[in-house]
């Protein structure tokens, strides 16, 4: 710096800055540490992770985005990668681990590219054309189920489970299946489902065999007094979002009594109203009352006389699951609680469960809201099971939703997808093709880490795969849920399919982070801390 030149600072103290090959390399390492966090969980040999949080609470879990989301990223670009598995977690459910190694595995063979000085706006327009071509590889391969086949439903469930804690248990796949199949509706031509409609329940106790599938809906609940039944069978339900109380009036008011009848004569009238009340839920035929707000100890007692079972305050999403269970309507006024109004139940019980005092509003004829009870030794099994269910209810949505459009698993789809890609690579000129090209050696990542966590040899089995896809087996894949049977096998025959949107979505939102992070070439950050020292002239924020 030329003598007497005082320095121009454009950025304030405490502010950090990198530019250039810098920046893009620091990204493109916080990337890879992701992907390689992850790795390890993906497929059926897949290993779990123990993350504690600063309070010492454990979660034991293979779950991709649950890993990442437990982990507090600090890093920017990191942050970037775990929105990926944040988005394919919303989107689909499942594949949170897959879309985040193809991200890493997009910007590692990047990096490749950048060192042979190819600048990164052909890379990231490359890696554009490739994912654009990626999608219509995919919906032209894909391949139909039938929907309305249980047994073609439990292969995906199968597929979802299969590395989990649930280990593709037939009786958890039967209860997933059931219940997505009591939830669906058509819309149109189309199927719909809603997952809401799907409560899941967890009790520690007992094991794995003994969750089950009400048809109805489970409330954590106990009955308002201890003199009502606790079972009510052929139940008719009553679902009010209304107080069972005497109502305070809005303005203050004084209510002035000079004689002891006079407060006898008051107390007798207010014992009337509630009386009134429980008589116009008696009279609708209703023996199974749930109410959204309070109902007072004077109505409590007139109801347990009446032989009526009632709940109080429960909330609006379980009255909304009922109603849909039981064909009960939910109405603000007793005197809308007429024979249409009410919903049926074959049984209504309340029984103490792990400690707790449950509501169960089961067998009921046609429910479009059920629960899944999971159980199982310790809390954190039945929370890697409830992971393990919401992944497979996602992928069963997908599948309904799409009409039953799937592709086979175990790296097959990818190692497909790669082959054509290189074949539409050779029709383009530039170095366009080369980032192409990048992108379809990227997207093998996935039969690699199969092959690792399952202590195989990746190479050998990724030569014996693009092979066979040479030849013109399109689904053959990693083969891992039979160790009698070779490596390399056509996975759709084996049962082995995914949701074709799981497949897309992963790949897209991987490949729009990778060239998000490929585009930044300066990173400018704020310092933690207003007391850090100033910055030398000519360092971070400053030109010489």
């Amino acid at each position: 710096m030329a003598e007497g030149i005082q320095p121009i600072f454009i950025l304030p103290e405490g502010y950090t800055r990198t530019s250039g090959k810098d920046a893009q390399r620091n990204n493109i390492a916080a990337a890879k540490a992701i992907a390689n966090t992850v790795k390890s969980t993906l497929g059926p040999r897949g290993m779990d992770k123990m993350l504690v949080d600063n309070i010492g609470d454990i979660t034991i879990t293979n779950d991709g985005v649950t890993v990442l989301k437990n982990m507090e990223v600090e890093n920017p670009a990191a942050k970037m990668i775990v929105e990926v598995a944040k988005t394919q977690e919303e989107e689909v459910g499942d594949g949170t681990t897959t879309a985040v190694i193809i991200a890493g595995e997009l910007l590692k063979s990047a990096e490749v590219l950048l060192d042979q000085s190819i600048h990164p706006t052909l890379i990231a327009r490359g890696y554009k054309i490739a994912a654009n071509e990626t999608q219509t590889i995919l919906d032209k391969m894909s391949i139909k189920l039938d929907v309305n086949k249980k047994e073609d439903l439990a292969k995906v469930v199968k597929t979802a489970t299969i590395g989990k804690s649930t280990g593709g248990d037939e009786h958890v796949v039967n209860l997933i299946v059931d219940s997505i199949r009591h939830v669906k509706s058509a819309v149109g031509r189309n199927e719909s489902v809603d997952l809401d409609d799907i409560k899941i329940e967890k009790k520690v106790g007992g094991g794995l065999a003994d969750s089950k599938l009400v048809k109805g809906v489970i409330i954590d609940k106990e009955k308002v007094h201890p003199d009502m039944p606790d079972v009510v069978k052929n139940a008719k339900i009553a679902l009010v979002n209304m107080a069972l109380e005497i109502e305070k009036t809005n303005v203050d008011a004084q209510i002035r009594i000079e004689k002891p009848e006079q407060l006898g004569a008051f107390l007798d009238e207010e014992e009337k109203m509630l009386k009134d009340m429980v008589k116009k839920v008696k009279e609708s035929g209703a023996n199974v009352l749930v109410c959204q707000k309070g109902i007072d100890d004077t109505a409590q007692h007139f109801l347990a006389k009446s032989g009526i079972l009632a709940f109080r305050r429960v909330s609006e999403n379980d009255i909304k699951k009922i109603g849909k269970a039981t064909g009960a309507k939910v109405v603000s006024s007793l005197d809308e609680l007429e024979g249409d109004a009410l919903g049926s139940a074959g049984v209504v019980r309340v029984e103490k469960l792990a400690g707790e005092t449950l509501a169960f509003i089961e067998e009921c004829k046609n429910p479009k809201a059920v629960t899944i009870l999971i159980r199982g030794g310790t809390e954190h099994v039945i929370d890697e099971v409830q992971r393990a269910i919401e992944d497979s209810l996602g992928d069963l949505r997908a599948v309904i939703e799409d009409n039953g459009a799937i592709v086979a698993g175990g790296g097959s789809c990818e190692m497909e997808v790669s082959r054509q890609l290189r074949e539409f690579g050779k029709k383009l000129e530039g170095r366009e093709q080369l980032a192409v090209n990048s992108f379809a050696d990227s997207l093998e990542i996935v039969v690699k880490t199969l092959a690792e966590n399952a202590g195989l040899d990746p190479i050998d089995i990724l030569v014996d795969i693009r092979a066979a896809h040479q030849k013109g087996r399109v689904w053959a894949g990693v083969n891992l849920s039979d160790v009698y049977k070779p490596a390399v096998s056509d996975m759709d025959k084996e049962g082995v399919i995914e949701p074709l949107r799981t497949k897309k979505q992963a790949i897209k939102s991987a490949s729009e982070v990778a060239i998000m992070i490929l585009r930044i070439d300066d990173i400018i950050a704020a310092g933690k801390s207003a007391n850090q020292p100033p910055q030398m002239p000519g360092g971070p924020g400053g030109y010489e």
